[in-house]
C-alpha cells in the first residue's frame, strides 16, 4: 500500500487482548470516522496489517501487530458553491445551525441542481471537510422545500457522526409550529400511525399498515384556537418523509395551505403551507447539557396569525 499525495496515513500498534476485530479496533482509534466508513476503507484495500493488505473487516488482531490505514482525500462531489445568504442562528468549529427559508430545497435533486442549502453551505464554508468520503456538507436531517426553520449542518466527520447518533437515538428534540384547518380530536395527543408510499401516487406519502411502511410517532398540543383554525405545537419522535403533514391530515386537520395533503381550496391565502421548525434541542459535540435554539415565525406566517387574532 503506497500513500499518494494528499493521503492521510495513520499507524497503530495493537496492544490489547487478542481476538478483537480489525474494524472495531480502528473505529476506536479513529473516533471521528463512523464504523461504516472504516469498513469501507478496509474493504477497498486501504488497510495493512504487518505490511500485508487486509480486506476483511472481521480479521482478528494479535498482540503487537502493526496496523496502517491510508485515508484518501474526499472525492469531489461536482457541486458548485454558491454565494447564497444564510440566516445563521449559531456556529462553532463543529457545526452551523441555519434558519432555512421556505422555498429552498435542502439537497440537489432533479429539477433543483442549484440554489439548494447544500450549494449555499459550500459557499459559506468552502473548507467543509469530506464526510462519508465525499466532499459535501454534513446535513444529517432535512426539511421540506416549503417548510421553514432550523436545520443543522456538520462541519467535520466527527461532528457528523455525533449528530447522526443523536438523531438515531432520538435525543434530538424538534418542535414545529403548524396552523391547521379545524381542530384535532383532542387538545393534545399522540399519533402513532405508520407511514409509507401512497399506493396510488408513489411520490406521496400516506398512513399505511405497518407491514407496508415504517413506524411514525408525532405528539402535538394546542397553543391557540380560532374559529376555523388551530395553532399547534408538534413534536415528531420519528423522522419519516412528510410525517407531520401526513399525520395531521390523518387527524382530519391538515396544515393550512398544504397543496398536497390539505384542502383543495386553501382556507387562507398563503403561498406555502403553514409549517415552521421553530425549536431545536440538541447536545452539541463535546457538551453534556442540551442547547436549545429557536427561530421566530417568518413574516408571512406571523402575518396570518396576526390577522386571525385581530379577527
Amino acid at each position: 500500500m503506497r500513500a499518494r499525495v494528499g493521503d492521510r496515513v495513520e499507524t497503530f500498534r495493537y496492544q490489547n487482548e487478542a481476538g478483537v476485530r480489525l474494524d472495531v479496533y480502528l473505529t476506536a482509534c479513529l473516533p471521528e470516522f463512523s464504523r461504516s466508513r472504516i469498513q469501507g476503507l478496509i474493504k477497498d484495500g486501504f488497510v495493512n496489517v504487518e505490511a500485508e493488505t487486509v480486506t476483511k473487516n472481521g480479521r482478528t488482531l494479535e498482540l503487537g501487530e502493526q496496523i496502517q490505514i491510508r485515508i484518501p482525500p474526499p472525492i469531489p462531489s461536482g457541486l458548485v458553491a454558491e454565494k447564497i445568504p444564510l440566516d445563521i442562528v449559531f456556529e462553532n468549529s463543529d457545526l452551523v445551525v441555519v434558519n432555512k427559508p421556505a422555498g429552498m430545497v435542502v439537497h440537489p435533486s432533479p429539477g433543483h441542481q442549484q440554489g439548494t442549502l447544500v450549494h449555499a453551505a459550500l459557499g459559506y464554508i468552502p473548507e467543509l471537510e469530506g464526510i462519508g468520503g465525499e466532499e459535501r456538507p454534513g446535513i444529517v436531517h432535512r426539511l421540506d422545500k416549503d417548510t421553514s426553520g432550523l436545520i443543522v449542518i456538520a462541519k467535520n466527520e466527527r461532528a457528523h457522526r455525533w449528530l447522526q447518533e443523536q438523531f438515531k437515538s432520538r435525543k434530538v428534540e424538534k418542535i414545529y409550529l403548524a396552523l391547521v384547518d379545524g381542530k384535532p380530536p383532542t387538545p393534545a395527543g399522540r399519533v402513532e400511525a405508520p407511514i409509507g408510499r401512497n399506493t396510488t401516487h408513489r411520490k406521496l406519502m400516506a398512513v399505511v399498515p405497518l407491514d407496508k411502511g415504517r413506524q411514525a410517532i408525532s405528539e402535538y398540543r394546542t397553543l391557540e384556537s380560532f374559529a376555523d383554525h388551530t395553532l399547534l405545537e408538534v413534536h415528531p419522535l420519528t423522522g419519516r418523509t412528510h410525517q407531520i403533514r401526513v399525520h395531521l391530515a390523518f387527524l382530519n386537520c391538515p396544515v393550512v395551505a398544504d397543496a398536497v395533503y390539505g384542502k383543495r381550496k386553501p382556507t387562507i391565502a398563503l403561498e406555502r403551507h403553514f409549517l415552521h421548525a421553530y425549536k431545536l434541542k440538541i447536545v452539541l459535540p463535546m457538551d453534556e447539557i442540551a442547547t436549545v435554539f429557536e427561530a421566530p415565525l417568518p413574516p408571512d406566517l406571523q402575518g396570518v396569525l396576526d390577522n386571525l387574532r385581530s379577527a
